[in-house]
């Protein structure tokens, strides 16, 4: 039997598991079984498989991904998330699409808090969408800026989907976390240059409000005590990989601890909190190892029938630029994205990417921050992304689902635009990382 015939074996059977609605973690497995035993010499394929299984979650990269979401969860379920966002917004003033930008910012101070995107979207919809529809904002500046800001969360430090990239792909994780640093911020600013232009050409779709006038020493103080110790604490996390002070399994249990810490010294950290927290945390953290263990077997399948292979002679033998297979690839997660949440994405195009990746010579840590640019993209596309569904349940009352798409649209282009020139100006990925020890 040829490879191809395997590929539409596997890939189609997953597909329909999928699309009938089960679970990521049972489609993998059942799909995985079935291969092994037909294709693997039965029982013997089936304990080889057992040992897969074991090994892909028995390994000491993949303990910064609890760590991470347990700082987020932490954070939220205290409710410190909620007082940064006031501070920010007596900062903002009169400023063009004031609630929209207090959006984004917020969005990406979350981002590095929670890792999870529908957790910022969650939060921050919540809190903001019912005050920017009470002062007249348009619903393009109400649902787009808290839909793209959420999305902040995979492409910011520390980033727990990153560390599943990197630990799939087999290559460094704290280069990665850092590399993914000024992509991050030029995201974040051109959603924010985006609202402001708007904004201002269009005062309407922003209507200015009166703001009550908060003494600058006030501030000042509120900057001090509820903004720069959070984000003192993800400068301690990305700049102890950075400077090699430590791996990052051992910063991220820093600034797990350090948040613990935190939440302590506001006091709201009760046991009602950290019950909360880690119940949450724990219940993220073992769905995403029960999806990897599925990934990794399904990743030996493929590469035993020899889908592997013959995928990546026939991306080496095309007759083009290699920047066109690049592309070609990022088409396939954006289109996969449309239907797939961001770890499904990641196990489907893994096993096949990283060969090709390395065949054509490409820096595995350029290719994963634009891979998780694209995944955040996936947050965000119309019609299945799944933040759009966690925005419509909670927008205001009237919002509908065509309402949400078109508020998303701009924001996916200006994703597609900063994905372009991390792939024509690869620096702006690699210069961080370059310093690294």
């Amino acid at each position: 039997m040829d490879w191809p015939i395997y590929m539409v074996f596997f890939f189609g059977g997953l597909s329909v598991l999928l699309m009938a609605g089960l679970p990521v973690a049972f489609a993998f497995m059942f799909i995985n079984v079935v291969g092994v035993y037909l294709f693997w010499g039965g029982s013997i394929g089936l304990s080889q498989l057992i040992l897969s299984i074991d090994s892909s979650i028995n390994t000491f990269v993949l303990i910064p991904v609890p760590m991470f979401i347990l700082m987020g969860t932490v954070m939220f379920h205290s409710g410190v998330a909620f007082k940064m966002i006031d501070v920010l917004d007596d900062w903002l003033g009169r400023i063009a699409g004031r609630l929209s930008l207090l959006a984004i910012g917020a969005g990406a101070l979350l981002a590095t808090l929670t890792g999870v995107a529908m957790g910022s979207v969650a939060t921050l919809g919540s809190t903001l969408a019912p005050e920017m529809q009470r002062r007249g904002y348009s619903k393009s500046m109400t649902l787009g800026p808290i839909l793209a800001s959420g999305s902040l969360a995979i492409m910011i430090p520390p980033s727990a989907l990153g560390v599943i990239l990197a630990s799939l792909g087999k290559f460094s994780v704290g280069k990665l976390l850092v590399a993914i640093v000024l992509p991050g911020l030029l995201l974040a600013l051109a959603y924010a240059a985006y609202v402001v232009i708007r904004c201002t050409l269009n005062p309407s779709l922003a209507p200015p409000y009166e703001v009550r006038p908060a003494p600058l020493s006030r501030r000042v103080a509120d900057l001090v005590v509820y903004v720069i110790p959070l984000v003192s604490v993800i400068f301690i996390v990305i700049g102890s990989i950075f400077f090699g002070v430590a791996t990052p399994t051992e910063a991220a249990a820093v600034g797990t601890l350090l948040c613990f810490i935190l939440a302590g010294v506001y006091g709201k950290l009760g046991w009602a909190v950290v019950k909360k927290a880690v119940s949450s945390a724990t219940s993220i953290t073992v769905m995403v190892l029960i999806i990897l263990t599925g990934s990794a077997a399904f990743s030996q399948v493929l590469a035993y029938v020899g889908v592997t292979a013959g995928v990546t002679q026939l991306a080496l033998a095309l007759q083009v630029h290699p920047i066109f297979v690049l592309i070609l690839m990022q088409a396939v997660v954006f289109f996969l994205g449309m239907f797939l949440e961001q770890t499904s994405i990641l196990l489907v195009t893994i096993p096949i990417f990283m060969p090709i990746v390395i065949g054509l010579g490409w820096d595995p840590v350029w290719f994963g921050a634009i891979l998780l640019l694209n995944l955040e993209l996936a947050t965000l596309s119309p019609p299945f992304g799944l933040s759009l569904f966690v925005m419509k349940g909670i927008a205001p009352a009237g919002t509908s689902i065509g309402d949400i798409y078109r508020a998303a649209l701009p924001f996916v282009g200006i994703n597609i635009l900063v994905m372009g020139i991390m792939i024509f100006v690869p620096e702006i990925v690699l210069w961080l990382p370059g310093f690294m020890k």
